[in-house]
């Protein structure tokens, strides 16, 4: 394997078609494009300071590395790329990859990133600044995701989140087969267009949540100032805490602890589609108080 060691790269297409190249403790200084249409690369401990470093990539291990802010539009249109420990500043990255596999690794703005991936895996990763977060991938398995930004998962399918934190609101809309374990999620309008959403043992808090889902599952999940939940919605639904409101559910099961207020408008829905199970209703109501 070739090895190219603690070198200053510049220029347009510095490495350009590298095969089989270990690169140690370098920086790719100006010049767009350095390892555009490469194979098989061991990156360890470099710079990225300028646009486009890998793209068109195959078979990349990257480790101890770092994306500085201009370095924007990282990777493109790459299949089977490893990060590990590392820093990423520049927007816009992973964009049309497949095979991608992060683990410890910090996005501190992350916008536009990882659209369009598919076969993604996600261990100990941090996003902030992160409108659209992985928006339109496919699937993706995610352990221990810290977010933070608005609009993530929009138009994702075949997803699978564990012991993630996630503050973001219009999280999920649009996808398709997501299950979300042992995680917390607060934003409002979760999950609306999605099919097939399912959370497990989660915490959440959301204006006008989980509403026109086409099957939500929700099992041991517990609600925080969560209010208008499930309209539209065909739910089976295992609430261990108290829900603010509900309105306007399309049909299914509903089992709470305790529930602030329920809406349910006759000339909208049918109520006798839905079971509500819970001996502690504070409220009952035939119309939100707008009408």
């Amino acid at each position: 394997m070739n090895e190219i060691k603690e070198k200053i790269l510049k220029g347009e297409r510095a490495l350009f078609g590298s095969r089989d190249a270990r690169i140690i403790r370098c920086c790719f200084e100006s010049g767009e494009s350095p390892l555009k249409e490469s194979r098989g690369l061991e990156i360890d401990t470099c710079l990225f300071q300028w646009k486009y470093p890998l793209w068109y990539c195959k078979d990349v291990k990257v480790k101890d590395s770092s994306w500085f802010d201009m370095a924007r539009a990282g990777v493109w249109y790459t299949e089977n790329i490893a990060v590990e420990n590392s820093l990423i500043q520049a927007p816009k990255n992973f964009r049309r990859c497949s095979q991608v596999n992060l683990s410890h690794v910090t996005f501190t703005n992350a916008q536009e990133t990882l659209w369009s991936c598919r076969g993604v895996k996600l261990s100990h990763v941090t996003a902030a600044g992160a409108p659209y977060f992985a928006m339109n991938s496919q699937d993706m398995e995610i352990d221990g995701l810290i977010l933070d930004g608005n609009y993530s998962f929009d138009g994702a399918k075949n997803v699978v989140i564990r012991n993630s934190r996630l503050l973001t609101k219009d999280a999920f809309w649009n996808t398709e087969n997501v299950t979300v374990y042992d995680s917390f999620i607060s934003g409002e309008y979760l999950g609306w267009n999605a099919k097939n959403l399912t959370l497990v043992n989660c915490t959440i808090e959301s204006l006008q949540g989980m509403c026109y889902i086409d099957n939500l599952v929700m099992k041991n999940c517990k609600l925080i100032n969560t209010t208008l939940a499930f309209e539209y919605s065909t739910v089976e639904a295992e609430i261990d805490s108290r829900i603010e409101s509900v309105f306007n559910p399309a049909g299914g099961s509903i089992k709470a602890e305790a529930i602030g207020e329920l809406i349910l408008e006759k000339d909208e829905i049918d109520p006798g589609k839905t079971r509500i199970l819970c001996q502690a209703i504070e409220k009952h109501s035939e119309k939100p108080e707008w009408k």
